[in-house]
């Protein structure tokens, strides 16, 4: 997998933002005063228990949790780029015939394509081979959804609980007016933590991810119709120009709903 260095640099420029703003308005020790333990455990920590308490089981919940590195990936290939895979693979079954995709599909890197190759070299029925592929699109598809809507809701979460810090915050300020009015302030300040954080989480981190995990499994799901669509036709004997034409469909059909 390569890294998408776009969506790093964007992570990282986020956070030098965040960290200039502070600092240009009260210098380093600024950026000390907004580390707050409590806060931090009120906003982050209940931001991550209400998503724990969606998950349906530990083990969901990790694999949602490690999602987070998928959205700083390129995915396998463009859909240029698996079409002219396709494509090369049609022109070697038209020449040698389809036992010559054998050592072809040793090659490749792509567990999926070389799945429906193999499938089709040795002799599956079409059906068969569209009802395992597309099973595995299905699974694929089902869980890139589960991701996008973890990381949704977790931003969701995130300025929520960081609201409740700040409304706890309030409260012990307004009670302790009476005895410290200097400290009215300080409490103030340290209520506003909790909704920083919040927003922090949500809009540095939650909403960028999720759209990028939105982003990446599309052009996956792409890539393994095209994928679909080729092996089926490289079976059925069509001649290569006809396989262009019907995988620039699917890549035009796809990118169109994705567009509307």
């Amino acid at each position: 997998m390569r890294l998408n260095t776009a969506a790093a640099t964007g992570f990282l420029l986020c956070m030098l933002a965040l960290f200039y703003g502070v600092a240009t308005n009260g210098g380093l020790g600024a950026i000390v005063n907004l580390l707050h333990f409590p806060s931090a455990v009120i906003t982050f920590g209940g931001a991550i228990f209400a998503a724990l308490m969606t998950a349906d089981s530990f083990a969901e919940f990790g694999e949602c949790f490690k999602s987070f590195g998928t959205a700083f990936l390129q995915p396998r290939m463009e859909a240029e780029e698996s079409s002219e895979m396709v494509l090369a693979m049609a022109d070697l079954a038209r020449k040698e015939g389809l036992l010559a995709l054998e050592e072809q599909a040793g090659e490749t890197e792509d567990a999926f394509l070389k799945k429906g190759i193999m499938l089709v070299v040795d002799g599956t029925a079409p059906e068969l081979v569209r009802d395992i592929l597309e099973s595995e699109m299905l699974h694929r598809e089902t869980n890139g959804k589960r991701y996008v809507k973890f990381w949704q809701d977790l931003g969701g979460f995130g300025p929520a609980w960081g609201m409740i810090g700040t409304l706890l915050g309030l409260i012990n300020m307004m009670r302790s007016m009476g005895n410290d009015p200097g400290a009215v302030g300080e409490g103030m300040s340290l209520a506003l933590i909790t909704t920083l954080y919040g927003s922090v989480l949500a809009n540095w981190v939650c909403i960028p991810v999720s759209r990028k995990l939105e982003k990446y499994y599309a052009k996956e799901l792409l890539h393994m119709e095209i994928c679909v669509e080729g092996i089926l036709s490289i079976q059925a004997g069509e001649n290569p120009r006809v396989i262009r034409e019907k995988l620039n469909s699917v890549i035009e059909l796809r990118r169109e709903e994705d567009a509307a």
